[in-house]
């Protein structure tokens, strides 16, 4: 029998913040160079929500998404964060929670998949987009495709203002090898990776 997966409760997301959208939006860079500094249980919890969250009691999420079908599947690999192991997590929206899928620090493992970019294995975590393009596909066929490509940026594009207000640095990497990111995060075959965002302390 195979071992219950474990299971992390995330600390309940803030609603209001410090900074103005507007000076979120001025403040807003990439930053690839991170402090070898732990981040908390709660702010990698509010990076989630801000990416794919439950933000309606109807199961809206905080990005949109074409005809509310929520292709996207969020993963972190974690590999320096206070009271959360090192492993691959699964985001779990409608529970605001995380599901272990594999042990261990696998930062440089994904950096070898993300031609060698030093910023994936300095990060103190890394975000990995991906979805499951059927999900929106059966409905809008290959027009589908274009508005998964959308979502992803949607989700991103919040996940780089939150990260901006806890006065953490990331980034969107785009150049990797599909595959290897896919053996590395060990996906399904229908789960295709889209971006990594690597996450650290300014």
């Amino acid at each position: 029998m195979a071992e219950p997966k474990e299971s992390v409760k995330l600390p309940a997301p803030e609603l209001t913040g410090k900074q103005s959208v507007e000076l979120l939006l001025q403040q807003r860079r990439s930053v690839r160079s991170y402090q070898k500094l732990s981040l908390n249980l709660a702010e990698v919890g509010q990076l989630l929500w801000s990416a794919q969250g439950l933000s309606d009691i109807r199961g809206l999420r905080t990005a949109p998404s074409a005809g509310a079908l929520y292709p996207l599947k969020l993963f972190v690999v974690v590999g320096d964060v206070h009271d959360l192991s090192p492993g691959i997590y699964q985001y779990n929206p409608e529970e605001h929670s995380l599901l272990k899928t594999a042990n261990g620090d696998l930062r440089k493992s994904l950096q070898s998949a993300a031609l060698n970019q030093s910023c994936i294995g300095d990060a103190a975590i890394i975000f990995v987009f991906t979805a499951v393009y059927q999900r929106t596909t059966w409905k809008y066929g290959e027009r589908g495709v274009r508005y998964v490509h959308m979502e992803v940026g949607h989700a991103g594009q919040n996940l780089f203002l939150q990260a901006q207000a806890l006065r953490l640095g990331t980034v969107v990497v785009g150049a990797f090898d599909d595959d290897k990111v896919s053996e590395v995060m060990n996906l399904d075959s229908d789960i295709r990776p889209l971006s990594l965002m690597p996450v650290g302390r300014k």
